[in-house]
């Protein structure tokens, strides 16, 4: 990958979203694309800051201390995007400036507790709900997740900015719309009960579901793959 590279497919991937947007009477610019470096080697986090990208997201804490130590000065915003083991917390408050994984309220209470002890005011989180139902997948329930949320807005140190899911790895577009709509949904519900919940982010949609997502309301999709090409291999 080079900067060439990456801008050719920026472009096509900026078309795809804007046709998406139009089709469902929203404004293309409304949707954030977040590049998801995991797996690339750190000269990827340079192409990515010089495209103009001022976030990007990962999925290991290991893998992120590691390439934070090779960005230097890069101003980019940190997303862990996977999943946080609580004893790997204190780690993630200080190689991450959001956790966009927050998937139980045990979590929740151990970064809130912690975060102070790390320096830091507050931590902008997302809550992950696990739309799909699927044993595999992390994150609240749908039929819980209004109850878990209005808990973990109560959280001293968490800025709670909205939802997170991750649609099944699937070409059934009903089925992809089902998980999106209902996200978009809960998160409504999410700002109609809890007291003092203004979440506007709904993060969902990957490099194979992408369009649909935005059809369906998403504000802000992962991209790896489809943006960033495969993951060196060894």
């Amino acid at each position: 990958m080079n900067a060439t590279a990456l801008s050719a497919r920026l472009e096509a991937v900026l078309e795809r979203v804007s046709r998406a947007a139009d089709r469902s009477g929203r404004w293309p610019g409304a949707v954030r694309i977040l590049p998801i470096t995991k797996g690339h080697p750190p000269e990827m986090l340079h192409l990515v800051a010089e495209a103009g990208f001022e976030a990007i997201g990962e999925n290991r804490v290991g893998e992120a201390e590691e390439k934070r130590t090779h960005a230097g000065k890069l101003d980019l915003r940190w997303h862990m995007v996977g999943h946080v083991q609580r004893n790997k917390a204190v780690r993630a408050l200080r190689t991450f400036d959001a956790i966009d994984s927050v998937d139980s309220f045990r979590l929740g209470l151990k970064l809130s507790a912690e975060i102070a002890r790390a320096g830091r005011e507050v931590l902008p989180v997302l809550v992950q709900v696990n739309a799909s139902g699927e044993a595999t997948k992390e994150g609240f329930a749908m039929e819980e997740a209004v109850q878990e949320m209005d808990r973990i807005c109560s959280l001293p140190g968490l800025e709670v900015r909205g939802l997170m899911t991750m649609a099944p790895y699937t070409s059934d577009e009903e089925i992809l719309r089902h998980v999106f709509r209902h996200t978009r949904e809960c998160l409504q519900r999410c700002r109609d009960e809890v007291a003092g919940f203004e979440g506007r982010t709904l993060s969902m949609g990957m490099s194979n579901d992408f369009e649909i997502a935005v059809e369906e309301g998403s504000t802000e999709i992962r991209l790896g793959t489809i943006l960033l090409g495969e993951r060196p291999r060894g």
